[in-house]
């Protein structure tokens, strides 16, 4: 269950990757549009269109989860995958419209003033009601955010795995395979799309609970989704804590210009677009990523280096600095995690995770109020510098630099850790490489790391499935106990970190991970 929950979270990288892209255009467009006062220009003209492109991806990110993890979750055949999740969410939401439209419920009587006037609700219950129900792409159906994509696409991946080589007799023989799976995926959206129908609403009810325990429970609950965000990092599970926060009403519901946005970072990209917008919500659960991606994590790697052994520095350091830069600009922190992770756990449970917690309740305490965590994706601020209110983190960023710095020196001298630099077998893990060791490097891992790797999975024929999420190769294994030991994988397949699972293993490789999982599927014949 536990690799299935972990494939599910490294899936749904896939439709934030379209996220991203939208946050930029949107930051950008809405810069320069909101600042002119000219309209018939071409420069409008042209930044509106990114401001549209990109709140094109905000209004309807349903559609592409439940392409995105049909895409991601099959094992084969995934463009046919992704055709038939597209199919499904369409499906999915005329079945409903269909069955709300026998019971009487149409656009025109889920209206508040038509509840309170002709079916005797309360103002109150007319505005519950009325919340569940939306459009996706111009069909009337329950409102249930990305949670219909997220539900399509699973069902999708999971029908497609099952029957894309289903062999159909020889007169049907042309709907075999893939095709198959799009006839049955009608055939299984009827029953689905009944149980939706009923189970939604006290679902819907049930996240509203939980919006309101998280948005009362105030610094507390900051502190608590800190801890939570960082501490099941390692095992792979933070996105899905992370994930409904941000995206999901369960971290809260704003209109904003007449739209409804759904999760915090939906909700500061619609403050971000409108021109009434005044900042940012402050109880957003992303401004404390910033004191420790740009702060805490540079002293902790500059404690390390501080802590070498004086002819190791100039190694150490060629090391930490690019992890540094990795973490502050775009905000990929496992790099120096790990490093500290895997040679003193202690470092990251009862130092890094806590600190975590506490850098989101001082941001949201002194009222930081800015969009995005990593420096690459702040310079939409620069052109709404009026929305920004981040004074704060002037100090704030340097005192988590001096904390970590001295905190961590502190444990590493005192528990005589070994980090980068400090064991005396270290020379051949950090030794600096001759032009000719480069290239040889890079031949190794553009041609035989896959091959490698492959090996050290125990061999092709122990693989059942490859994919991966930002910086994790997400393996499912036959039998886990075929998988080369950790030493081997970190000190000679060039793995940040590993995390075992029964029937699955997951190495950490950093952001170029995408390029190596495609080079394994290509060598195993996987279709990507």
């Amino acid at each position: 269950m536990k690799d299935k929950v972990q494939a599910l979270a490294g899936g749904m990288m896939v439709s934030i990757i379209v996220l991203v892209i939208a946050g930029i255009f949107i930051g950008v467009g809405a810069g320069v549009v909101n600042q002119m006062e000219a309209q018939d220009s071409i420069i409008f003209a042209f930044f509106k269109l990114m401001l549209d492109l990109g709140l094109m991806v905000m209004r309807n990110l349903p559609p592409f989860f439940a392409i995105g993890l049909a895409f991601a979750l099959s094992k084969s055949e995934k463009g046919w995958a992704a055709f038939t999740g597209f199919t499904m969410f369409m499906c999915f939401n005329v079945a409903i419209g269909s069955i709300a439209a026998f019971n009487g419920w149409t656009p025109e009587t889920t209206t508040v003033d038509y509840l309170v006037n002709n079916m005797g609700y309360d103002k109150v219950a007319a505005q519950n009601f009325n919340s569940l129900w939306g459009e996706n792409l111009g069909v009337f159906s329950f409102n249930m955010g990305i949670f219909s994509g997220i539900i399509v696409g699973c069902i999708t991946a999971a029908l497609h795995n099952r029957f894309y080589k289903f062999e159909m007799p020889g007169m049907l023989s042309f709907f075999s395979g893939p095709r198959a799976v799009v006839i049955f995926a009608y055939i299984i959206i009827m029953p689905i799309s009944i149980i939706g129908y009923y189970a939604w609403p006290p679902i819907a009810g049930g996240l509203q609970s939980i919006t309101t325990l998280i948005t009362s429970s105030g610094l507390f609950g900051s502190f608590l989704y800190g801890v939570f965000d960082k501490g099941l990092l390692p095992f792979g599970l933070h996105h899905l804590i992370a994930f409904p926060i941000e995206y999901t009403r369960v971290g809260g519901v704003m209109e904003i210009d007449g739209v409804l946005y759904e999760g915090v970072r939906n909700i500061m990209n619609g403050q971000m677009s409108s021109p009434d917008a005044i900042g940012y919500i402050t109880h957003n659960f992303t401004s404390g990523r910033i004191p420790i991606q740009i702060g805490g994590l540079t002293g902790a790697a500059y404690a390390m280096y501080v802590t070498a052994k004086p002819q190791n520095k100039k190694k150490v350091a060629a090391i930490m600095i690019p992890a540094v830069f990795t973490a502050a600009v775009i905000g990929i922190t496992e790099p120096l995690e790990y490093t500290f992770l895997f040679v003193q756990p202690f470092l990251f449970f009862a130092v890094h995770v806590p600190l975590n917690g506490l850098a989101y309740i001082i941001t949201e305490f002194f009222g930081v109020s800015i969009h995005g965590n990593q420096l690459l994706f702040m310079v939409p601020n620069i052109l709404q510098p009026e929305k920004v209110h981040a004074l704060a983190l002037l100090w704030i960023i340097p005192l988590y630099f001096v904390v970590y710095f001295y905190t961590f020196k502190y444990l590493i001298l005192k528990f005589d850790s070994k980090t980068p630099g400090r064991d005396d077998n270290d020379d051949a893990d950090i030794a600096l490489y001759s032009k000719a060791d480069l290239k040889k490097k890079k031949e190794q891992a553009a041609v035989g790391l896959p091959v490698e790797i492959i090996k050290a999975l125990g061999g092709a024929d122990n693989i059942d499935n490859v994919s991966n999420c930002a910086t994790r190769l997400r393996i499912s294994l036959y039998d886990e106990t075929m998988a080369a030991t950790d030493d081997i994988w970190i000190k000679k397949l060039n793995a940040i970190g590993v995390v075992r699972m029964p029937k699955g293993i997951q190495i950490i490789y950093g952001a170029n991970v995408i390029t190596i999982a495609s080079a394994i599927k290509e060598e195993l014949g996987i279709d990507s």
